[in-house]
């Protein structure tokens, strides 16, 4: 409906003599102010020499000759801006849209055309059990890749494992310590989880007094990381958070990548020795100062992470030829951002390919104080503990509700008392009500005519043009989320039609003896495609459609949509979709 439009507008404005901008059509924030609104006479104004208004009012007499589709009125409203009001013909037509491109095919605009994208997410050091704090950004990580996928980009999800270095000696040094029964060194990791893997831990016996070797030590940090591992990639796996790579960075740094990714920028003449320290200039790509990619032999000569990274970037871009790669990082990794940058470009690697995310930070309390979490001290709330006391999926829409540049305070003691009432179980409502009403029509053997044969046009209840308008919405919601990397704007959009279609629900009877088989007809079409953009919704969060849902799990759905539908009342105490509902309390009879 923009494209028909805009296309209007465009050939008004030609039929006055007058310049075609880029005209845009937008949705007006008020809804009394028409379904679409076009600035075009406002961005006209001063290069024609004429008051917006009267351009406004010239397009819009033209545009009520033109004879455009769907088109019911057009208004000049304010300093010179032309709404669109639209006949509840164009909701009817978009019905028939949605349900013939399918789940599939609905709000799957090709925005990638193909392009290889990677996504690396997560990759929290394999030290400690994933806490909230490192692995709330999963869920966007692993959204922001089913949002891309859609789009037409070709996904590859990456966790990138830090299975070397300094802290992988620091957690051998820690197992050794505690196994040997003495406390872990200062800076070493000082949870239980370490003492539980000392237990456990077979390898070479350190038992007497002497310092064990640094094979030793590192041995047995490699023992540790990939058991943690292990429960890391276990945690994810029940948020269905999945990866198509687990790359580790021992391969990088053991293979010659990071040595031969310094040749290259000394090749370049970008590298020069300043007190012992070979530094990199990226300077010259925009950085505040040069970086150092090896310390000096006084410092341990060892390489530093950056040199690390850029090695992993060169992998990623110039060895596997990814055409984007997004990376997902917590808030503490904002110093790293602009030296990673400058570092790509000296590659030689276009630096707007790289797209660098940062999350806020993350806090728990337990109806108290705030707690910030740390693998060291042993401070923190593992994920599998909130998952287990929430379920994957609040869990999951937790971390959605909102933008991820937002830092966010989790309160736990709230969110177990809510859980019932979380809205992830308000839009999986709406879904489990929408099955109930197709097992109804079947218990019934009400057939579901072919949708050319239907009177569509018999939906004109408010309740059914606002389910249409939001199903309408959802092609944009989409683009708008892949282009801008925020699943979050999907996460609002389930939560508003899922209010919309519990309105419906509440006030429109989909079948019964008061109601014209033909209506039932027409209104079965629209359960049908309001099943289909929750479907869509619900798969992009990473979230089940399910239908049927226990009653202890259902939040009596009200007449009309809260404000916030994660403020639904109490429990039903029937499960509408495990037999027909009832006539008084319900709409799918």
């Amino acid at each position: 409906m923009r494209q028909v439009l805009a296309a209007a507008v465009c050939e008004g404005l030609e039929s006055l003599g007058l310049p075609v901008p880029d005209v845009q059509i937008e949705r007006p924030a008020r809804p009394e102010h028409g379904d679409w609104s076009t600035n075009a006479a406002l961005v006209l104004a001063r290069q024609v020499g004429r008051p917006p208004r009267d351009i406004a009012s010239d397009l819009a007499t033209r545009l009520d000759s033109i004879g455009v589709p769907h088109l019911d009125r057009v208004e000049v409203a304010g300093p010179g801006f032309v709404n669109f009001r639209l006949a509840p013909t164009w909701l009817q037509e978009l019905l028939v849209d949605v349900v013939h491109a399918g789940v599939a095919g609905y709000a799957a605009p090709d925005l990638g055309r193909g392009a290889t994208v990677q996504v690396e997410f997560v990759s929290a050091n394999p030290t400690g059990p994933l806490h909230v704090g490192n692995g709330w950004l999963g869920s966007y990580g692993d959204a922001v890749g089913r949002l891309l996928q859609r789009c037409g980009w070709q996904v590859t999800r990456e966790y990138y494992v830090n299975d070397t270095g300094g802290q992988i000696r620091s957690l051998g040094t820690s197992l050794l310590a505690r196994r040997r029964g003495e406390s872990v060194p200062e800076g070493g990791y000082q949870g239980d989880y370490v003492a539980d893997l000392a237990s456990r831990y077979s390898g070479p016996d350190t038992s007497y007094p002497a310092p064990p070797s640094q094979d030793d030590v590192v041995a047995a940090g490699r023992w540790a990381a990939d058991r943690i591992l292990a429960q890391i990639r276990s945690t994810l796996d029940r948020m269905g958070i999945l990866f198509d790579s687990w790359y580790s960075q021992a391969s990088i740094e053991d293979g010659g990548a990071v040595a031969d990714t310094i040749s290259l920028f000394d090749h370049k003449g970008l590298c020069y020795v300043d007190q012992g320290a070979l530094m990199l200039r990226t300077t010259d790509f925009g950085d505040s100062r040069d970086r150092v990619l090896r310390k000096s032999e006084a410092n341990g000569g060892d390489y530093t992470y950056l040199a690390g990274d850029l090695a992993y970037h060169r992998n990623k871009f110039l060895v596997r030829g990814f055409d984007r790669v997004i990376d997902v990082f917590g808030a503490d990794h904002h110093g790293q951002v602009a030296s990673l940058k400058a570092g790509v470009e000296a590659l030689g690697v276009d630096p707007g390919r790289l797209d660098i995310r940062l999350g806020q930070m993350v806090s728990l309390s337990d109806g108290g104080d705030s707690v910030m979490m740390s693998k060291r001290s042993g401070n923190f709330v593992p994920l599998h503990q909130l998952v287990d006391q929430i379920g994957p999926g609040v869990t999951r829409l937790l971390s959605l509700v909102s933008s991820i540049d937002q830092a966010t305070t989790v309160d736990l003691a709230a969110v177990r008392s809510q859980s019932a009432d979380s809205p992830v179980y308000y839009v999986q409502y709406a879904y489990a009500r929408i099955s109930a009403i197709h097992r109804v029509r079947q218990q019934r053997s009400i057939p579901l005519d072919p949708i050319h044969t239907v009177q569509l046009s018999l939906l004109t209840h408010q309740r059914e043009l606002d389910l249409l308008s939001g199903l309408s919405q959802l092609p944009e919601v989409v683009a708008v989320a892949a282009r801008e990397l925020a699943p979050h704007r999907v996460t609002a959009w389930a939560r508003e039609l899922a209010g919309r279609f519990h309105g419906f629900y509440h006030d429109c009877r989909v079948m019964g003896d008061n109601v014209d088989p033909a209506l039932t007809q027409a209104r079965l079409w629209l359960v049908v495609a309001a099943g289909i953009g929750l479907q869509i919704g619900l798969a992009l969060l990473g979230l089940a459609a399910p239908e049927t849902m226990l009653s202890s799990e259902l939040p009596e759905a009200p007449a009309t949509a809260p404000p916030d539908p994660a403020l639904a009342p109490a429990p039903a105490s029937v499960d509408p979709a495990a037999a027909p509902p009832d006539p008084a309390a319900g709409t799918a009879e």
